[in-house]
């Protein structure tokens, strides 16, 4: 059974799919993801169907055309071909349509910031793609299918602008979408020179089965210009990539380094507290763990975790 991360993952903290004003339609980026295991990793496709094809001739020398096989499609054949390419025009005209705009939202709730990268576009345009960004950033926290679809149509308008590249990433995790996540993100950071999405990039490693890059990403040297926060997140990521080696006694020092006993109520120092807690208790030290999930409840006003009842559990378990 995959180990419990409630507070262990990096909120989504760039410019891009949440990034709406204080006045609504944002998301919080501060709230902890999902717990349990990451069971929606994507799977690979490809291979090949060669038929007969040899160097564009058919086995008997005659030049093909081209075509595998070296024959023309038969009538059938035409027909499931065309319908092969209208369902793949379908499915890409859906999803460059995108879900159904509210009409609430109108693109205004987007930062001054974000606005200003889509004034290089047509206005129209520039407008369509703004209430998509907006629309991904009302819908992250309750339906991240839904705003990652958004991000998507969004992004098949503007594909070469950085900050739609960045919410197509920032949805795309949200969903458990870490293979595109990563991608996307990757795609932001070669436009704009951002190291804003590390942490989550970091986060998509693990997810896809590769602690180590997340731990080198963890050591990269922007890290020690990022804010306390900022700081915070990768530790956590750093940490979990350390379990997910089995490696808790350098998790536990990881988390030591990190400023767990900071006098602020923030989420990111809530979910600090809380993952070193959760990280003592695999290591067997209940004793400590219980003393930490206690002093993650008592800043924990607006019950991220489940610090309480994991004291609880230990509690009597030593009784």
């Amino acid at each position: 059974m995959a180990e419990d991360r409630r507070g262990q993952r990096p909120a989504r903290g760039g410019s891009g799919a949440g990034r709406a004003s204080s006045s609504g339609g944002g998301r919080s980026g501060s709230s902890p993801r999902g717990r349990g295991a990451r069971d929606d990793q994507p799977t690979g496709r490809g291979g090949s169907s060669r038929g007969g094809y040899q160097g564009g001739k058919s086995a008997g020398g005659k030049p093909s055309g081209g075509r595998p096989g070296g024959k023309r499609p038969s009538g059938g054949d035409q027909r499931g071909f065309r319908g092969r390419t209208e369902e793949k025009r379908t499915a890409d005209q859906a999803a460059y349509d995108g879900p159904d705009l509210p009409e609430h939202i109108t693109g205004a709730e987007l930062d001054r910031g974000v606005r200003a990268q889509l004034k290089g576009l047509p206005e129209k345009l520039a407008a369509r793609v703004a209430r998509h960004l907006a629309a991904a950033g009302a819908f992250i926290d309750e339906d991240p299918e839904l705003a990652y679809r958004h991000a998507l149509a969004a992004r098949a308008r503007a594909s070469r602008i950085a900050v739609v590249r960045e919410a197509a990433g920032e949805t795309a995790y949200a969903a458990g979408h870490y293979a595109e996540a990563l991608s996307e993100l990757r795609a932001a950071k070669r436009m704009n020179g951002a190291t804003d999405y590390l942490p989550i990039m970091a986060d998509c490693h693990r997810a896809l089965g590769n602690p180590e890059q997340a731990i080198k990403l963890a050591k990269s040297p922007s890290v020690a210009n990022f804010s306390t926060e900022a700081k915070a997140e990768m530790t956590l990521v750093e940490a979990g990539a350390r379990r997910d080696m089995g490696q808790l006694d350098a998790a536990l020092r990881t988390l030591e380094l990190a400023p767990l006993t900071s006098k602020s109520r923030s989420a990111w120092v809530v979910r600090l507290r809380y993952a070193y807690a959760d990280t003592l208790e695999a290591a067997g030290r209940d004793a400590d763990a219980l003393a930490w999930f206690h002093r993650t409840h008592a800043i924990d006003s607006d019950e991220l975790t489940d610090a309480a009842e994991r004291a609880d559990l230990l509690e009597r378990r030593q009784s």
